[in-house]
């Protein structure tokens, strides 16, 4: 049994983690793993966690949040008829694929990779938040085929590489390819369901060594993060919501960017040793 020594100061900074991510999900629509696995890297790093494996946990830790997030949403934007059931049908294999064969890549990629993977990703994330519109367009209909093949496994892939959910990825092809905005986050939405359900049971069967991991880590999943970080941002995600009706978004969102811009730069920074 860990020491109390231990387990307080871990608790105190995933209450902190938790009361942020949910906020600024409310208030902006985003955040998720963008926040959460930069937040749990550098959180672990304070409380002398080095772990060869870290981004593991990181990443599936981050992950299994996004199942409860991510139900939620999803009745939510169906109880008023927003979500497309008819693309998450067509789109649920490639995204499964492309999520277990995101697993087995990850399982085999040393920390320091994967901080790599998650700076890039992220800074594109970054720009795309600050600069994307939501009127671009590859086509007006969804892809069928193999295309929809390849790009939902595709999603499904880089989201778990980065521990995040559909919506970073899923909200700007759909509305690339015709989709409401509404329409695109609602049905995103089960996008990062379908994602991290099973990413996570296959993070649950990755053997992470004891030496330098976080106390009450199953698989490579941190059971204390997952409960507090889920807890946190049930209270604290309405807060951000009812900000969002008070306050212009845009500005707060680019905000956001340029600090999605700032952290993933840091880690890629530390990734390469500098």
């Amino acid at each position: 049994m860990p020491e109390l020594s231990l387990i307080l100061p871990m608790l105190a900074l995933l209450l902190a983690i938790g009361a942020v991510a949910g906020v600024i999900a409310g208030l902006l629509g985003v955040g998720g793993g963008l926040i959460l696995v930069p937040a749990f890297f550098y959180a672990f790093g304070v409380l002398g966690y080095d772990s060869p494996q870290i981004m593991q946990i990181c990443l599936a830790t981050s992950l299994s949040t996004i199942i409860v997030t991510s139900v939620r949403s999803v009745l939510a934007h169906h109880a008023k008829g927003a979500v497309d059931w008819g693309i998450l049908k067509g789109w649920a294999p490639g995204l499964v694929a492309g999520a277990v064969l995101g697993v087995l890549v990850a399982a085999g990629l040393r920390s320091v990779v994967l901080q790599g993977i998650f700076g890039v990703l992220g800074v594109l994330a970054g720009g795309y938040l600050a600069f994307g519109r939501s009127g671009w367009r590859l086509a007006e209909a969804m892809p069928g085929g193999a295309l929809r093949a390849g790009l939902s496994g595709v999603v499904g892939f880089l989201a778990v590489l980065m521990g995040i959910g559909g919506g970073l990825f899923g909200v700007p092809l759909m509305s690339a390819y015709g989709q409401p905005i509404h329409r695109a986050v609602a049905t995103a939405a089960g996008f990062g369901v379908l994602i991290a359900v099973p990413s996570v049971i296959a993070f649950l069967m990755v053997d992470v060594a004891p030496a330098g991991r976080p106390p009450f880590t199953v698989g490579a999943v941190n059971l204390p993060a997952f409960a507090v970080i889920v807890g946190m941002t049930l209270i604290t995600t309405p807060l951000g919501v009812a900000l969002a009706h008070r306050m212009d978004p845009k500005p707060l969102r680019r905000v956001f960017a340029v600090f999605a811009i700032v952290v993933a730069g840091n880690m890629l920074r530390k990734a390469a040793g500098f």
